[in-house]
């Protein structure tokens, strides 16, 4: 009893230094990103300019995450875990990326924990979740926050695998499944994980885990829509639930329809994705479904390539054109043949390289491109779950020749770790590609070519740095390749804008425009350039047109009210600065435009409320500290208009503003001369759009 005891506590405590050690490795390697900022590449549409997230948990957003197909993705749980960072972390990026860590250390520990209990083998489960974790494909998954969806229904997707080897543990000898009518016992004798026990008897509670499990990995990413087949693969291998031999590959039909629940949720997510998908509007033409099946067999064959060699390593590989050579074609489908009919040959004394070989194809299946979606011909984080049958395969080939030559497994075990040590410091120097956006845009173009998606988000990251000749010629290179690109040229016009080199930002906004009518950025950045100079009649016109295109566009209601006060229409504009405020409350320049027109009005109360809101959110802001000064001296309160003044001297000091620092001294002389004040006008704050 005492060594029974023993070795339960050996093989705890063994246990429990994996676990660490996959912890501690994805740490070493990821850990680097709690530095890391947001990337300028749909972080903007799911974290820093999405309203509904970065205002954190609250009802109306959970209605809105479940509702709505937002970035043509359907996603509920996704858009929840990033709200519920936002509510704990704001928009500190490093706590996003902290989470992605979590989450993907988390995964990893799930995968060796379930892979040991399917099959028995400890120290194989240990190598295939540190390959898995440690691996440089991981690290757009992981290093990018968008990818959220990725590493969160990677856990579901391990959490499912383990209620399923939890409900198929029950077909032992003291339960029988009412879907499997004959069985053999689920897992090896020296396969026991203390979390996962062996011989329960069927429970519909745990059919119902199982199946709510599946469920919550959908809303996190439609892409595990095939992992119900994977379930089917792994009754064959480890399982052994198809009650035949290890010689055969069989499945009974009554383990089909055990898994129908399954296969109708994958359904209803796949139309789901489907439905989502069709809210993208791109002006590219459908491609051809030959070209399709093309460059997944292509893409396929090159994520091999990468699994092996993960060189060169990109954000974005741009779409080859409609010119697929023939011989890579058919060589990536003879290569993918190959494979197949060798495993298959195979099946009958190595079972596992024709279940990982399976695993492989069938979860990446969803994301191979034969449905177009994107712009990209394949992505580094497509891979993410795929690749774990590829080391199932490989790692259980290696033991099955260690079994059969025991007196190599010194070397096995120093080949083990040099493998992983290489993937680490691969996969941490990735990793510090992703620390901002010009970094990541720069090493994407020296790892591709002709790649116009590099080149006009290289030019956005320089263009955030104020380095505006230099985004000038990145956009100039994208319209090289892409020339029909409405996002490139306006991003173009808003850089020549920027210098105030005016005409030429018109004409191309325009070109943007003649090629997309309906890009609402172009029509809110030509309308802020045309009300510049004095065209208000049409800059409104294109204000109205962006506002049509996009309801939530709050740069464009506050541009919009901006004209209309100029045109004197104070009533419409107040009404578009009360939207913008809806989009964005803490608008501190809104607040004091907003307090502008109430002034105007004789509404100095409204005025001094928002002019106060403006200096609380911004105290930084001297023209709301000017203007509420100016409202307080009017009502005789000369004491606060007086440190008010003070506060917009110190700031207009501070930024150089001299006009301004000219005004606050003559008032605040003014007033401690005791002479009346004249009524000054207020000022309203105009900022240049965003692109």
């Amino acid at each position: 009893m005492d060594s029974f005891l023993a070795i339960e506590r050996q093989s705890r405590a063994r246990t429990l230094a994996v676990c660490s050690l996959l912890v501690l490795a994805v740490g070493l390697v990821f850990g680097q990103t709690v530095r890391h900022e947001f990337f300028n590449f749909d972080d903007n549409l799911y974290v820093y300019e999405n309203r509904q997230v970065s205002a954190g948990l609250s009802a109306e957003g959970i209605y809105w995450a479940f509702a709505d197909r937002h970035s043509a993705n359907w996603h509920p749980l996704t858009w929840l875990s990033l709200m519920a960072d936002c509510q704990v972390y704001g928009l500190h990026a490093g706590g996003h990326h902290v989470s992605n860590d979590v989450l993907h250390a988390a995964t990893a520990v799930l995968l060796f924990l379930v892979l040991w209990r399917m099959t028995g083998g400890f120290w194989p489960s240990a190598l295939v979740a540190a390959i898995f974790a440690l691996h440089p494909l991981r690290v757009e998954s992981v290093a990018w926050v968008t990818e959220r969806k990725d590493v969160l229904s990677g856990l579901f997707f391990m959490l499912t695998l383990a209620a399923y080897v939890h409900h198929a543990g029950g077909a032992g000898k003291r339960g029988q499944s009412p879907f499997v009518r004959s069985t053999r016992r689920a897992v090896p004798a020296n396969g026991d994980c203390p979390l996962f026990p062996a011989h329960r008897p069927f429970s519909w509670g745990r059919y119902l885990l199982l199946v709510v499990v599946f469920a919550l990995g959908l809303l996190a990413k439609q892409s595990l829509v095939t992992l119900p087949l994977v379930l089917l693969l792994l009754d064959w291998w480890p399982l052994r639930r198809t009650g035949t031999a290890a010689t055969r590959f069989s499945l009974p039909w009554s383990l089909i329809v055990e898994k129908i629940p399954l296969f109708l949720l994958s359904i209803a997510a796949s139309a789901v994705a489907v439905w989502a998908a069709s809210e993208t509007q791109t002006p590219d033409e459908p491609l051809p479904f030959w070209w399709r099946i093309g460059n997944a067999l292509i893409s396929s064959v090159a994520y091999l390539g990468q699994f092996f060699c993960p060189l060169g390593l990109a954000a974005f590989y741009p779409r080859p054109g409609l010119d697929l050579p023939i011989w890579k074609i058919c060589g990536a489908f003879f290569i993918l043949a190959a494979i197949t009919a060798g495993s298959w040959a195979c099946r009958r004394r190595y079972s596992y390289l024709l279940m990982g070989w399976l695993w492989y194809l069938v979860v990446l299946l969803p994301a191979i491109g034969l449905v177009q979606v994107g712009i990209g011909a394949m992505a580094d984080r497509f891979s993410y779950l795929p690749h774990i049958g590829l080391c199932i395969a490989l790692v259980w080939g290696a033991a099955e020749l260690l079994r059969r030559r025991p007196f190599w497994q010194s070397a096995w075990g120093i080949a083990a770790a040099s493998v992983l040590a290489a993937l680490m410091g691969c996969a941490w120097r990735q990793t510090s590609f992703w620390r901002d956006s010009e970094t990541l845009w720069t090493h994407t173009l020296a790892c591709t070519s002709q790649n116009f998606v590099a080149h006009n988000c290289l030019g956005q990251a320089l263009a955030d740095r104020n380095r505006w000749g230099e985004a000038i010629a990145e956009y100039r290179e994208a319209l090289e390749i892409k020339p029909d690109s409405a996002d490139a040229l306006n991003n173009l016009g808003l850089a020549l804008f920027r210098l105030q080199r005016l005409p030429e930002a018109i004409v191309e906004y325009r070109k943007a425009l003649e090629i997309e009518p309906d890009h609402a950025e172009a029509h809110n950045n030509l309308a802020v350039v045309l009300a510049g100079r004095g065209c208000l009649g049409e800059a409104i016109k294109h204000y109205h047109k962006a506002l049509e295109l996009k309801p939530d566009y709050a740069q464009a209601h506050n541009n919009l009210a901006m004209a209309l006060a100029h045109q004197d229409r104070f009533g419409e504009a107040i009404a578009e600065y009360r939207k913008t405020l809806v989009l964005m409350p803490d608008s501190a320049e809104t607040l004091n435009n907003l307090g502008y027109l109430m002034e105007r009005l004789g509404r100095l109360d409204e005025a001094i409320v928002n002019y106060q809101k403006a200096v609380e959110i911004k105290p930084e802001l001297p023209e709301a500290h000017a203007n509420l000064g100016n409202v307080l001296a009017s009502r005789g309160r000369i004491g606060e208009a007086m440190a008010q003044y003070r506060e917009a001297l110190e700031v207009a000091t501070r930024y150089n503003n001299r006009a301004l620092a000219e005004a606050m001294r003559a008032r605040i002389a003014r007033c401690e001369a005791g002479s009346l004040l004249p009524q000054p006008q207020p000022t309203a704050v105009q900022r240049p759009p965003k692109p």
